[in-house]
């Protein structure tokens, strides 16, 4: 049985019937404080890490991550699921159901079920409360300074670390900071919580086993390439070990689940491999495949998606008309052939190209988006519209979109509806002098009562945070 530590106090954790051990969620902050302290973690964990900005993969990502938490009892968070890039062997959670993988441990994956297993693992500790209930103590703290320190300890789990450093010793000392850090009873109780639900998800429990392995696996290169994810979550052998049995024992008790093939999720990896590792490294690793195999279609779309991000359109106009040839029907290979006819600028293949993917996935993401762009290009910005605001209302949208749906909309004279967008992306991109500038200008052209009531509500957040960057300053 596990036993949680926490500062001085020792929970009994008890089991359910299943065999899976039950999580103390009646103690640590409280709900409304654990949602307040992820605001603060998430200031400090978007402002420090790339995070990437892919409708595609963070598309896939979260639809993988949801299925996961359906599984899971009802809970009080509204999970999300992000891809740092970074070459970086690590996930972790924040409070509040936050869960970041780096796009280093995705690239390493070989199948869905490995990178289902980390999720669930990061999921159940979210579902555990760890953190929060380690943070119990020291309500006392500040939630700005308490998440300063755990962000500076998640950044350091990273690799980060002068970012982290700077950011955990400004907000308190290091040894108030160690008891944020998961303990090994922690680790084991999101591997045993995590398994249960992996598996009742559908998936191999052995993809959770595979990618610690790989993980493990890093120590070999040398104790500066060691990553911290190792040092920060304890008991790796123990956990393999308890793994291992557990595999063995549900294996005797019921039939393995099967190994999942899942398209989704190797679209998603080449995806990773083409656009957010490194260019060269691609460039050889899907050069080598297609060579091997010249009917793989999965390579093709990688080495087509690797060679568009190198400047070699022709090229990769070539490699993905090849992959088209073998799968005619496929909206990701279509897409990515039409987003390079856009980027070469030959703009009425694109616009045919994305057509036809759209034709037969209608929702596709990165369809949609450079469908947008192509219209706007042909001078078609109320359609352009449409596959913009396809994308917002189903919460695809990256900084981009609010930027070219701001086009959009200033290109058919609807100012008030320009100007407000345009005002989302700069804030987003934290500009916040340029979304006041766009901010104002919406409300001088807004008639709409309920909007001008946000945009004042707006205007008067940014001055409030341009003032405190000015005393900061100061």
């Amino acid at each position: 049985m596990a036993v949680l530590k926490k500062i001085g106090v020792i929970f009994t954790l008890t089991m359910f019937i299943s065999g899976v051990l039950s999580p103390n969620l009646s103690s640590g902050i409280t709900i409304k404080e654990e949602e307040e302290l992820a605001r603060e973690y998430m200031k400090f964990l978007t402002a420090n890490l790339d995070i990437v900005d892919d409708p595609v993969i963070n598309d896939y990502i979260n639809r993988l991550g949801k299925k996961l938490v359906a599984d899971f009892p009802q809970q009080p968070f509204s999970y999300h699921f992000y891809v740092v890039k970074e070459d970086v062997y690590n996930a972790f959670a924040t409070p509040a159901g936050h869960i970041f993988i780096y796009s280093g441990l995705i690239a390493a994956m070989d199948d869905e079920a490995e990178l289902a297993g980390i999720l669930a693992h990061e999921i159940s500790h979210v579902f555990c409360r760890h953190i929060s209930q380690k943070i119990d103590r020291s309500k006392k703290v500040n939630m700005a300074t308490l998440a300063g320190v755990a962000a500076g300890i998640l950044l350091g789990v990273a690799g980060a670390g002068q970012a982290a450093s700077a950011l955990t010793v400004g907000s308190m000392a290091a040894g108030q900071s160690a008891m944020l850090a998961y303990s090994r009873a922690d680790e084991v109780q999101a591997d045993q919580i995590g398994l249960v639900y992996l598996t009742k998800a559908g998936y191999d429990g052995r993809g959770l086993q595979v990618a610690l392995n790989k993980i493990r696996s890093k120590q070999w290169f040398g104790s500066e390439t060691v990553p911290s994810y190792l040092m920060t979550h304890p008991a790796v052998e123990d956990r393999l070990a308890y793994i291992d049995t557990f595999l063995e024992r549900n294996q005797r008790e019921s039939k393995a689940v099967a190994r999942k093939e899942s398209r989704d999720f190797k679209i998603a990896h080449a995806r990773i491999v083409a656009l957010y590792t490194d260019e060269s490294l691609a460039l050889r690793k899907f050069k080598s495949a297609v060579e091997k195999n010249p009917d793989n279609v999965i390579d093709r779309y990688g080495y087509g998606l690797t060679l568009a991000r190198a400047g070699n359109l022709q090229d990769a106009v070539t490699v993905l008309k090849r992959a088209l040839e073998l799968d005619a029907f496929s909206p990701e290979i279509l897409t990515a052939l039409g987003r390079v006819y856009f980027l070469a600028g030959r703009y009425p293949e694109a616009k045919n190209t994305l057509e036809s993917a759209l034709s037969i996935s209608s929702d596709n993401p990165e369809g949609l988006y450079y469908i947008g762009r192509t219209q706007l290009e042909l001078g078609y910005p109320a359609q352009a519209e449409t596959a913009f605001e396809a994308l917002l209302n189903r919460g695809l949208a990256n900084k981009q979109v609010y930027y070219f749906l701001g086009k959009a909309y200033g290109a058919q004279g609807k100012l008030a509806d320009a100007h407000y967008t345009l005002g989302i992306y700069y804030l987003k991109k934290r500009e916040l002098r340029n979304a006041r500038i766009q901010f104002a200008l919406a409300l001088k052209k807004t008639e709409d009562p309920d909007r001008r009531k946000e945009l004042e509500d707006r205007l008067a957040k940014i001055d409030e945070a341009l003032k405190t960057i000015k005393t900061n300053k100061g």
